[in-house]
């Protein structure tokens, strides 16, 4: 079996970009809270561990600023709903004003120093080798499916010497929920939903997707060297309709 259409997540499945989500929050933080960046780098590993607990890229920083006031990594990793809300009351910042100040942080980063911004992402062992085969024999046809601007990515892939058509990176400007996006790529290639394959590193997306009639026939893989913790991939593992896949696996022909 193979498919004639590959969709692929950007973030924790082709690219890494915990030290950008890390640099970014650090910045946050030191403009909100006035938290000096030394305060801040020796809670990176923790930070990067609860990361599949972000959903929004608002919460980073709130998260980062929980860790800073001494709440223990696993009652954040326990509970990290309950958390949220009760750090936003305690800051009296909202969801909106965090989400503004973050996006103004990456996009004077982004104007002032784009290549020192892109050069904090870096794809994961092997896949930029593997994506430049598929491009090489034409088959399957790839597509991006990603919550990250698709400028963005179109100029990381650029640097990996990979070159999709425009029209293959559906990122944040698609303004759409994945599954919405899946259903329009199968309408407009006219295939039937099993040969569409999508590999995602979040599996709440992959649960959304999967209470899509029409696409229940799609093939489902969770990436599991992305952003997931390891009770997820046990689930995934458990469940007949979804795929626990490999780096390794991935790479392979």
């Amino acid at each position: 079996m193979s498919p004639r259409i590959l969709v692929l997540d950007f973030d924790g499945v082709l690219c890494d970009g915990r030290a950008e989500y890390f640099a970014s929050s650090c910045r946050v933080c030191a403009q909100v809270w006035g938290l000096a960046p030394a305060q801040l780098e020796p809670l990176r590993p923790a930070f990067d561990r609860l990361r599949p607990l972000i959903e929004t890229g608002w919460e980073m920083p709130l998260l980062l600023w929980g860790l800073q006031q001494g709440i223990r990594e696993e009652d954040l990793r326990q509970d990290w709903p309950s958390w949220r809300q009760r750090l936003l009351q305690q800051v009296g910042v909202s969801e909106l004003g965090l989400a503004q100040v973050l996006d103004g942080v990456r996009d004077r980063w982004i104007e002032e120093d784009l290549q020192g911004w892109l050069g904090l992402h870096r794809f994961y062992p092997g896949v930029a080798a593997w994506m430049r085969q598929l491009q090489a024999a034409g088959e399957p046809r790839l597509a991006i499916l990603s919550t990250k601007e698709g400028r963005f990515i179109q100029q990381l892939l650029g640097r990996e010497g990979i070159q999709l058509p425009r029209h293959r990176i559906l990122g944040k400007e698609v303004r759409a929920p994945k599954a919405t996006t899946l259903q329009r790529l199968l309408a407009a290639a006219q295939l039937p939903a099993e040969e569409l394959w999508f590999v995602e590193d979040r599996l709440q997306t992959l649960r959304q997707v999967q209470r899509v009639p029409e696409l229940e026939q799609v093939l489902l893989f969770l990436a599991d060297w992305g952003y997931n913790l390891p009770e997820e991939r046990e689930e995934a593992a458990r469940d007949p309709r979804l795929h626990l896949l490999s780096l390794e696996q991935l790479c392979q022909p």
